[in-house]
């Protein structure tokens, strides 16, 4: 079975870890493993809008102390490592800079295909969050205006018509506040696909609600990195 079938299309809800390679320390690297071996996470997320160390040695590192899956969710080309157990082979669908709708997929299409790799397209839909974002400032792209519902289903759809299996809804790092529940519903009532959202989720009992809100797998990030013990403070109210 594969990742995508497993975690994505399985119809169970999944809570997904994402790390930032360059906030991370070999030994905190290895702590982190460890600690979502033990959580009700089910994968790790590896990646960032700027990543200047080598993946591939985090991912080794994790590999080492957890059997929940590595994704990688690339902020770029470079960010590839065939150590991982699947890529989100992401296209920022929802803005107009070329260079992440098919250009940085480009420079390393050929390196993916060759090593064989599970690959799961994926769109990209950014929604405002209450901040500029790393990843709208580095993408040079506007986030879709939260109150704008329409248009976030309609990127949706156009997606899925053009083949995506799955839909990445992101408020951005550090997000003041998540992707509206309105939101999540109406692209889930009008996609088929998978629908993952991140960004500015802060609680458990968030997570649950995005859930009940249509999300099949939820990421925390700055959440779990300011508090590792996230998933021990937080009540278990998970759907």
């Amino acid at each position: 079975m594969t990742i995508y079938q497993k975690y994505f299309t399985s119809g169970e809800k999944h809570i997904a870890v994402l790390l930032d390679p360059d906030k991370l320390t070999v030994e905190k690297t290895a702590h982190y493993g460890s600690i979502i071996e033990n959580s009700p996470a089910s994968m790790i997320f590896i990646g960032g809008s700027l990543v200047n160390k080598d993946i591939e040695k985090t991912i080794e590192i994790l590999k080492n102390e957890t059997q929940k899956p590595v994704v990688i969710f690339p902020g770029s080309g470079s960010q590839f490592s065939d150590k991982a157990d699947a890529l989100l082979f992401l296209s920022l669908i929802s803005g107009r800079n070329p260079e992440y709708l098919i250009g940085e997929q480009v420079k390393t299409a050929y390196k993916i295909k060759k090593s064989g790799i599970e690959t799961i397209p994926t769109g990209y839909v950014l929604i405002d969050g209450g901040t500029v974002t790393s990843v709208q400032y580095v993408s040079n792209t506007m986030p879709i205006p939260s109150d704008k519902t329409d248009l976030a289903v309609s990127t949706a759809i156009a997606g899925e018509l053009l083949g995506l299996k799955c839909f990445y809804l992101e408020a951005g790092s550090g997000a003041k506040f998540h992707v509206k529940k309105e939101i999540i519903s109406a692209v889930k009532q009008n996609v088929s696909s998978p629908i993952i959202v991140g960004g500015g989720i802060r609680s458990i009992e968030t997570v649950s609600e995005l859930f009940s809100s249509g999300a099949d797998i939820a990421v925390i990030g700055t959440a779990f990195e300011n508090n590792p013990d996230f998933f021990k403070t937080s009540r278990n109210v998970l759907v």
